[in-house]
């Protein structure tokens, strides 16, 4: 009778520490504004995964459907997959309980990509669907990010706009907008394409660097991508790469550090896992300092004339 308390005893214990163990990786890890997921387009519902794994952002593929809407993923329309409906809703919803911050230990924007996919390439489509999502943005203005007259003010929220060519011109046409387009490292210098409209340079990692992480990086490419980093962080653009080689997580591991060593701001990817914990253990350096994020987006007024100039980077979005 004894011997079968104690064994009944041993197994409450073991399913306790059982339950106990899942209930801490439930748990919200902290927040890495550097971690970005790339949304799988199988996932039915990707936003609580990357909001408990504590990452920074996501991409979204979506595309344009009936009324009005923007379904995830690039596949045929399914109800109730709305891009309204499993993110933007449950997104603001998160900061407008949690004091203005996706994550009580916010300190930069969420970063949400959304990428336009789908078969259907036509111009016309496309910015339509735009329009569609520039008015969904503007019924949460008060925790997105925007730029008003040229001047970008940071939110909880920063929405950037992917996948649509020619979006920038409607964009720029907008004094007061909500949303940002995607640039790419032939950016930089631009005068057709400012900070105020293009602030997050975003690449995929094969198309400039042939290095896998199986080996050493050689050092024209190291030098190549701290000289890129280096140039869009002048201008005030942060980057976010993304595209990286599918290797073991030994070669993966290696790919994050050459990143993070490099500041770039944002690295994307779809072992979700494993970066939250690469960069729990090696932060990406920072190379400025950032504001903290305001609980409301309060118009700065003008600098004195005598007021010492700013950090270009102190508010990204």
């Amino acid at each position: 009778m004894n011997n079968s308390a104690t064994y009944a005893g041993g197994l409450a214990g073991l399913a306790g520490a059982a339950y106990a163990g899942a209930a801490l990786l439930r748990r919200p890890r902290t927040f890495q504004p550097s971690g970005h997921a790339l949304a799988g387009r199988d996932q039915a519902d990707p936003l609580p995964r990357v909001l408990r794994l504590g990452l920074g952002g996501m991409t979204v593929p979506v595309m344009p459907g009936p009324h009005g809407e923007l379904f995830l993923g690039p596949g045929a329309p399914e109800p109730g997959r709305t891009l309204r409906r499993l993110v933007l809703s449950p997104l603001f919803t998160r900061a407008k309980t949690h004091g203005g911050r996706v994550r009580r230990d916010q300190r930069v924007p969420f970063r949400l990509v959304v990428e336009f996919a789908g078969t259907n390439r036509d111009a016309e489509t496309l910015l339509g669907a735009y329009r569609m999502l520039d008015q969904q943005l503007r019924d949460h203005a008060s925790l997105l990010s925007r730029c008003d007259g040229g001047e970008l003010v940071p939110g909880a929220v920063t929405v950037t706009v992917a996948g649509i060519v020619n979006v920038r011109e409607l964009l720029a046409a907008q004094p007061l907008r909500y949303a940002f387009a995607d640039g790419t490292f032939d950016d930089l210098g631009s005068h057709t394409a400012p900070p105020s409209l293009v602030p997050t340079i975003s690449e995929p990692w094969t198309r400039r660097f042939g290095w896998d992480g199986r080996e050493p990086i050689p050092a024209e490419e190291r030098h190549q991508l701290h000289a890129m980093v280096h140039a869009a962080h002048e201008e005030g653009r942060t980057v976010r790469l993304a595209g990286l080689p599918r290797g073991s997580h030994r070669a993966r591991r290696a790919v994050w550090s050459e990143l993070g060593a490099a500041g770039v701001d944002v690295i994307a990817d779809a072992d979700l896992p494993g970066l939250v914990r690469h960069l729990r253990r090696h932060p990406v350096t920072d190379h400025a300092p950032q504001a903290p994020l305001p609980t409301r987006a309060v118009r700065r007024s003008s600098p004195r004339p005598t007021a010492p100039k700013p950090n270009r980077r102190r508010e990204p979005v």
